[in-house]
């Protein structure tokens, strides 16, 4: 395997995003950092980019993968910078490495980041510039789901806590939520994710729903490998913008990584491609209209959440199906 750097990026990439309802070029940047204090004491269930962290991060090296950044740089109004934890805890980038950075990005319209709330301060918020946006990944408002199905450290009050103090500061807050974390049943998923939208909303400019993606060396990547965890069909995110589109204030927005893979949001496999364009269509539009698109998998994905909800599991049943079948030939 080769050796990583730790003075170059772990990744970079250009797309497309929103500012004050504009389509915009945005510039993505994924740094490597010593990685999230929360991951060294157990971390989640369904985080796996530990591994873009690295044991040794000087603020040096910061500065390097912070001008290769800028080389790369092409005038985009909206830059995100994110790290494999938090942009504001200083053992990841330090205050400096910061300054930096919103002194070469000063000509953008935006810059988004991460952090955990407990990173968040009015101190802190105090330094930061006008433009910022950060996330805030509360990926549920049911304090349980958050202990017991991701092992998130902190809780749902601890994010609104966050968040009402970022708006109070003249910043802008983004939520991440979570679709189907794991021991989740297909339906219980989608009714969490409608409770924390409306929770969220209170302080949130965008919601962002995030279905799990089945990262490598995770616990949710044990339970799938044994059957025992499904990622949530693309129905799944379609019923729960459906029913939101139109009913919050913040921006409802969703960009599935892996989606229309096993390890991703996934429907039939005919119909993913189609399905995953009209959501990404109705993030930028809004409009509920453009979620009105059919396969007729639609009739196996709620046949799904009946026979789940008649068994009382949250197991791959299609997988489970399929198994049994091969064992009996």
């Amino acid at each position: 395997m080769k050796e990583r750097s730790p003075k170059q990026l772990e990744a970079l990439w250009k797309e497309k995003d929103v500012i004050n309802g504009k389509t915009v070029d945005a510039m993505v940047v994924i740094m490597r950092t010593n990685g999230c204090v929360w991951a060294k004491k157990g971390g989640c269930t369904i985080c796996g980019y530990r591994s873009a962290s690295l044991r040794e991060v000087t603020e040096e090296d910061l500065m390097d993968q912070v001008g290769q950044a800028l080389h790369r740089y092409d005038g985009e109004p909206f830059v995100k910078i994110y790290t494999s934890g938090s942009f504001l805890d200083d053992n990841e980038i330090t205050p400096a490495v910061r300054e930096r950075i919103f002194k070469e990005f000063d000509g953008t319209e935006r810059i988004l980041f991460e952090s955990r709330p407990e990173f968040i301060t009015p101190e802190v918020l105090g330094t930061l510039p006008k433009k910022v946006t950060i996330a805030l990944g509360m990926e549920s408002c049911d304090d349980e789901i958050l202990e017991k199905s991701i092992n998130k450290g902190f809780t749902s009050a601890d994010t609104e806590r966050a968040g009402m103090a970022i708006k109070a500061a003249g910043l802008s807050v983004r939520t991440y939520l979570l679709l189907k974390p794991p021991y989740l049943k297909e339906y219980t998923a989608i009714e969490d994710t409608i409770e924390s939208i409306k929770f969220a909303d209170r302080f949130s400019d965008e919601i962002s729903i995030n279905p799990v993606n089945v990262q490598r060396g995770t616990l949710a990547e044990r339970l799938w490998k044994k059957g025992e965890y499904r990622p949530p069909w693309i129905w799944s995110l379609v019923e729960v913008l459906k029913k939101c589109a139109g009913k919050t204030s913040a921006r409802l927005i969703s960009s599935p990584s892996g989606g229309g893979t096993r390890r991703g949001v996934n429907n039939c496999g005919e119909c993913d491609q189609k399905v995953l364009e009209a959501v990404e269509k109705f993030s930028f539009s809004q409009k509920r209209d453009d979620l009105d698109v059919q396969c007729d998998c639609i009739n196996s994905w709620k046949r799904y959440i009946e026979t789940e909800a008649m068994l009382g599991s949250a197991a791959d049943l299609e997988r489970v199906m399929d198994t049994n079948l091969a064992l009996r030939r």
